[in-house]
Order: C-alpha cells, then structure tokens, then sequence
C-alpha cells in the first residue's frame, strides 16, 4: 500500500506522476487492458444510450469523450469512465420533461458542480451516504432498467408506453398478444448465451460475442427482428463538432434540480468505484481531483452533445485484470471506441434490439446487488424501513425525491442514535473518579457528567435531570471532557440549561473542556451566558466558598 498522498499532490491528476518513468512494457500493458475494455464497453455504451431515451452513438461519443477526461484528469490510477445504468432513469426524465437540450444543460451544469465539490472538498461528503440508501436507489434503477426493456426483449408492439413502472407493465399487459416469436429466441438466446459464456469462459467479451452472433443470425436468416437501424435509421457516424448547448434562464432553474441529481449520482459511483480499484490494486486514489475529472468530463460530454458519464465498476474492474498499469490505459478504451465509431460504424445497424436488451438485463441484475439487499433486510429495523422506503420511492415515485428523502431520514436517524449515545451522568459513582473528592464536597453541590457529542435533544436530558433533582443544588459542576464535539443548536440548549438553573438559585461551573468544546462556545454566545469556566475539576472546586449564599442568583461569567 503506498503511503499517505502529500497535500500539494492532492488535486493532480493520477496520470502526471505515473508518466514519471513510464516504460514501453507500460505501453503494452496498457494499450492491451484498453483494448480489451473497448470491446467490452462498446455494446455496453450503445445499449445504455438507448435505455436512457437517446440513441446508441451518443452512448458512444460519451464513452469517447467523457472516457478521455475521466483518465487524462481523474484521480484514480485505473479508473474507467462513460454512460452507466444508474443515470438510465433520470436521464430518460430529464429528456421526456425538458428535451434533449434540457439534458446537455443539465450535464453541463452537472459538471460544473461536480468541479466545485472536487475543488471545494465538499465531495468528502459524499462518502457519509448510508449504504442502505445506496443499495436501495441502484435496487430500484436496476428494477426500472429491467422493466424498460420487456418491449425489445418480447418484441411487443406498443403505441406508446408511458414512464411510470406501473403505467409500463399495464401497457405490456395489455399488448401481450402482439408478443414476436422471433425476436424473443433473439433475446433469450442472447440471455442464455451471455449467461453460458460468464460461467464457462468468463474471459471472453461475451456481449460483444452475443451483439455479433445475434446480428448474423438476423442478417443471415431474414428474421423479422427490429434493429438498430430500423429504429434509428438517421444515426451519425462520426464524432460530431463541440457546442454550447442553447438555454435560457428558464431552462436553467428547470434542470438545476436533475443536474444536482446528475453530480450527486455521478461523485457517489465514481467515488465507490475508485475505492474498488483501489481494493484490487493496493493503489490510494485522490477524491477531490477525481471529482474534478469528472466534472471536466461531463462538461466535455455535454459539448458534444453526449450523455451524462461516471466511473464505470464493471468496466474498471475489467481494466484492472487485463493488466492496466496508468490512466493511459483508460484513453487508449477511448481512442479505439473513436476508431471502431469511425471506421465501423454503420455496422451499428444490423445489431437486433433483443440483443441489446438481453444486455441491459444483465445490467439491471448486476445492479440490483441482491446479496447485499438481503443482508439488510436481516439487520437493524431502521435501515431496513430506509432501504424499502428508498427502493419503493425509486420505483415508484421519483428518484430525486428518493435520495432526497433517504438521505434526509438517514441522518435523522443518526443524530437520533448519537443522542442515544450521549450519557447524561450525575452523582460521585460515575461522575468523579476519586470518591474522596465526594466526600469534599458540600451537600449542596452536585456533579453533572456529558459523555458524548453536544447537539439538539442532549441539553433537554440534562434539563429533565436537574428538574428531577428533588433539592435544587447551590452550585452544578458540569464536567465536559468527554465531549468531543459540540455545535450551535447544542450550545444553545447548553445555555438554556445555565439560565434554567440559575433561575432556580443555581451556579454553574463548566470544567474539564476540550479546546474545541470552548472555542464553539466562544464563538456561539461569548461570553457564554451565566457560567463560569474552570480549567480542571480540581480547579472548579477551588472556586466553592464555604459560607455562598443560595440567593445570590446567577454568577457573573468568568
């Protein structure tokens, strides 16, 4: 494992300091894994370009273009970027809602968010995300994938079939008896081969194989079987020229909701992918450059005209065993994605869609994480009631609203749990560790101990304590050593419980703080309203006159 990455290092890109020393054995190696992620990641990019309501070049120019500058700027030594299955969904939203220059706002927006978070640190963040939380939207997108492609797969013929998962399987239902014979041997057979070639050749780039057998089968036997060209029969064949996408003001605050869904989506799996090569190479990659790489690639995607694009798992992972050394490796995909586009691109044509959707079921099933799902379900109740709540809102409501809400619920959840942790403790036996100091101190004062964070919903236990106290104490000592952190809304209550107390006749003395604990403080209510501070309990018990009158009221700060 390499050491700790210095702080001026953290925001290069990986591929300048691995070309220090690069070797032409380094150049073999990489132009090999990059070929071989090229074969696999051209079906892959046609077939989600389609399933996100475009079409299948710009899945390829995405795979080109954002491809390039995830490698040439990313963090990650090894990392491989294009289209993914977990933008299909918001991606065919945004199209349907505002139009295909809507989206290219949206990713280019997306982009510079992306750039922000990187630079900004805000993008450490995103690894606070539960897992349930996680593993409940990609359940979902795999489901909605997998439901969008029963129409190509059966060869269904519908008129129209509506973008809610409910409305889409009351429309095949309702059009089961149009059902083509021929396109589902297509399908299945592609299923049934991808599947028999993963168990028993598992090196060999089975979607290509599939994409390329299904394709002769069609041309060869005269199948009615729809394809690619049939549906997109105007499809380019080149790399087309970059530009701004048009927009107004109005446009802008439409998308901006889907472009923080886009950044968000995109930093969550390029992150989780980044930590994946890195479990499989021993490799640190760099967070806040690798976000940056991202946000520049999504920018370059948008310009020429592509789709929203991340850190690709399956295709990163496939990077890594075919023997990736540097990011140059993961440009070399990209350029030879460019050439196949180039020089083979009508070719495109003659693919069947059952093919294709066969494809992007093994897509959906290799999202959907089931083995993790299960391990949820068999766990704490509140994640489980979080994992269901964000999987069902997934499906069927909206995906923004379900990382919206998951999130929110998530972190209402921990802040329960940590003021659950949080010790509100009075008396000698666990709150003063040498009992003689006890027997020191007068009858009428008490030792309060916090063990645990300061925030919202503590100070009100504390409050709930001394109320229960059936004599009010003379003088509170409030021992916070064990408070590592404390913010603004627990220094308010914390000052409500002072004034509460020294409305009852009661001084209060906070002691044994931490440096940061007293600098919140400071900061929030200076000087902090009606206590007194003391170094050390030792100290604070110097402070205690013998002969202190109970009706003085509040002392004066210190």
């Amino acid at each position: 494992m390499n050491a700790a990455t210095p702080p001026h290092r953290q925001m290069t890109p990986k591929l300048f300091t691995t070309l220090k020393g690069y070797s032409r054995d380094q150049l073999r190696a990489d132009a090999l894994a990059g070929l071989t992620v090229a074969i696999v990641a051209l079906p892959l990019s046609m077939a989600l370009g389609i399933a996100s309501g475009a079409s299948p070049d710009k899945g390829l120019v995405t795979a080109i273009v954002a491809g390039f500058f995830i490698s040439f700027l990313g963090g990650s030594r090894v990392q491989v970027g294009g289209p993914t299955g977990a933008f299909v969904v918001v991606v065919a939203g945004v199209i349907a809602q505002h139009g295909y220059a809507g989206l290219l706002l949206a990713t280019l927006l997306a982009g510079i968010i992306l750039i922000i978070a990187g630079y900004s640190g805000v993008g450490r963040l995103m690894r606070y995300v539960p897992m349930p939380v996680v593993t409940g939207f990609t359940a979902g997108i795999a489901v909605i994938i997998a439901t969008s492609q029963v129409g190509d797969f059966l060869g269904l013929s519908t008129s129209e079939v509506p973008a809610e998962f409910l409305g889409k399987w009351n429309a095949y239902l309702g059009s089961i008896t149009t059902l083509s014979p021929a396109t589902l041997a297509i399908g299945a057979g592609s299923l049934g081969a991808i599947l028999a070639l993963k168990r028993f050749v598992p090196r060999m780039p089975g979607y290509l194989v599939v994409v390329v057998a299904s394709s002769l089968a069609v041309f060869a036997l005269g199948m009615p079987v729809e394809t690619v060209g049939d549906r997109f029969p105007d499809m380019p064949t080149t790399l087309p020229a970059p530009q701004l996408p048009a927009f107004s003001l109005e446009m802008l605050r439409a998308v901006l909701p889907s472009a923080f869904t886009i950044a968000f989506l995109a930093g969550i799996e390029a992150l989780l992918s980044a930590v994946v090569a890195d479990g499989m190479t021993g490799y640190r990659h760099r967070s806040g450059q690798e976000l940056v790489g991202q946000g520049v690639a999504n920018l370059a995607s948008a310009l020429f005209g592509g789709l929203p694009a991340t850190g690709a798992i399956a295709r990163t992972a496939t990077n890594i065993r075919a023997g990736a050394r540097t990011p140059v490796a993961g440009m070399i995909h990209a350029l030879v994605l460019l050439l196949i586009l180039l020089v083979a691109g009508g070719l495109v044509a003659y693919v069947p869609m059952a093919a294709l959707a066969a494809i992007l079921l093994m897509v959906a099933w290799g999202m959907s994480e089931v083995d993790r799902f299960r391990m949820l379900l068999r766990i704490d109740a509140g994640e489980r009631a979080l994992l269901l709540l964000t999987f069902g809102l997934t499906v069927l409501v909206d995906l923004t609203i379900a990382i919206g809400v998951g999130v929110t619920l998530a972190s209402l959840m921990f802040m329960a749990r940590m003021a659950e942790a949080t010790n509100v403790m009075v008396g000698s036996d666990k709150s003063i560790e040498d009992p003689t100091q006890r027997l020191a101190l007068p009858s009428d004062v008490e030792v309060f101990r916090i063990a645990g964070p300061m925030f919202f919903g503590v100070a009100s236990d504390m409050l709930e304590t001394l109320n229960r106290i059936d004599r009010k104490p003379r003088v509170i000592l409030l021992r916070l050593d064990r408070v590592p952190y404390l913010d603004s809304s627990g220094a308010q209550l914390l000052e409500n419980f002072v004034r509460q107390a020294a409305h009852n006749g009661t001084r209060v003395i906070l002691c044994d703080m931490q440096k940061r604990v007293w600098e919140a403080l400071a900061r929030t209510t200076p000087p902090f309203a009606g206590a007194e501070r003391a170094q050390t309990l030792a100290d604070a018990l110097g402070q205690l006159g013998p002969d202190e009158d109970r009706d003085q009221g509040e002392a004066q700060p210190s």
